[in-house]
């Protein structure tokens, strides 16, 4: 049997991959009637009772599990604050949608506080090396002439995103990526290439594309970054921008916690094990619809944050 693994990307769930580890923009997410889907298929929220935010002692603070430890930037100062109000927010641009062969070309790391105004920011211009298809520059707006003429060595800018993310979760924020297992799985790839070691991890990790799924099934129409911030009333003004579409997701994140107490009650650990049985779950639906509907041996991966 010839295995066909699909991913979705920031842009459209559900979507095809044409072939394995692949970000394909070309189905979109409404192409599978919300009715279409059982109704079993999926949890449509959350099956159990959520712990309290963080209490008195800072147990259930950012980054603590239910004992407040083992997890990086657990019992840190400050730690009884709720976990949305400060958000580390990561995105990246690239040359393509295979995650095992594409190569990093922006990169955007910074920090969103309560209010999703920008309190850190650190962005990377990447010459990754290879051409970057005119496809690719025609979305995010990085020729290879630029890459090659401004941009930082590939292997140098990989360990300095690393950092910066490994530094964020050690001060106990909460790293939020729109389809958090593209960009990290990425970066994972980009890591072993270079020899770096590995984001530590990565957690605790906010997915708003996985989590808006969950909480809000049955919502027809796109699930794209774009469509999730027309919808939660989050301001995107330069869409496929590795810094606008980072802090759009933190924001967008942050407008989930807002609207669903299910959310804003969730201890952050807690949230980030439940994403994790949540992706697994809608990818495993997704797989369903597509054998019922003509694609019986089609498959499909539900691994996250990283795949």
């Amino acid at each position: 049997m010839q295995e066909s693994t699909a991913l979705w990307s920031d842009d459209d769930w559900p979507e095809l991959a044409p072939a394995t580890s692949e970000r394909p923009d070309t189905v979109p997410a409404d192409a599978v009637p919300t009715d279409a889907v059982p109704t079993d298929a999926v949890p449509t929220g959350f099956d159990r009772p959520l712990a309290l935010v963080a209490d008195a002692s800072g147990a259930n603070a950012p980054g603590a599990d239910a004992s407040g430890a083992n997890v990086p930037g657990a019992n840190v100062p400050g730690a009884n604050v709720h976990w949305a109000d400060r958000l580390a927010v990561f995105d990246l641009e690239t040359t393509g949608i295979d995650i095992d062969t594409c190569r990093i070309v922006t990169a955007h790391v910074g920090v969103i506080g309560r209010s999703g105004e920008v309190l850190e920011r650190r962005e990377w211009l990447v010459d990754p090396g290879v051409e970057i298809p005119t496809a690719a520059s025609l979305i995010h707006g990085v020729t290879t002439e630029r890459a090659r003429a401004e941009g930082a060595p590939a292997a140098q800018a990989v360990a300095e995103i690393i950092a910066a993310l490994h530094d964020a979760a050690c001060r106990g924020l909460p790293i939020v990526a729109y389809n958090a297992s593209y960009d990290l799985s990425v970066l994972a790839r980009e890591a072993e290439r270079y020899g770096h070691d590995p984001l530590p991890g990565p957690g605790p990790v906010i997915d708003p594309l996985v989590i808006d799924k969950a909480v809000d099934r049955y919502r027809r129409g796109k699930r794209t970054l774009t469509a999730a911030c027309a919808h939660y009333g989050v301001e995107l003004t330069d869409a496929h921008d590795a810094g606008a579409d980072a802090v759009a997701a933190g924001r967008v994140a942050q407008a989930i916690v807002r609207a669903f107490p299910e959310v804003a009650s969730a201890a952050i650990a807690d949230l980030h094990a439940r994403q994790v049985g949540w992706c697994r779950d809608q990818a495993e639906s997704y797989q369903s619809w597509r054998r019922a509907n003509g694609e019986p041996e089609f498959t499909t991966s539900g691994l996250w944050p990283v795949r």
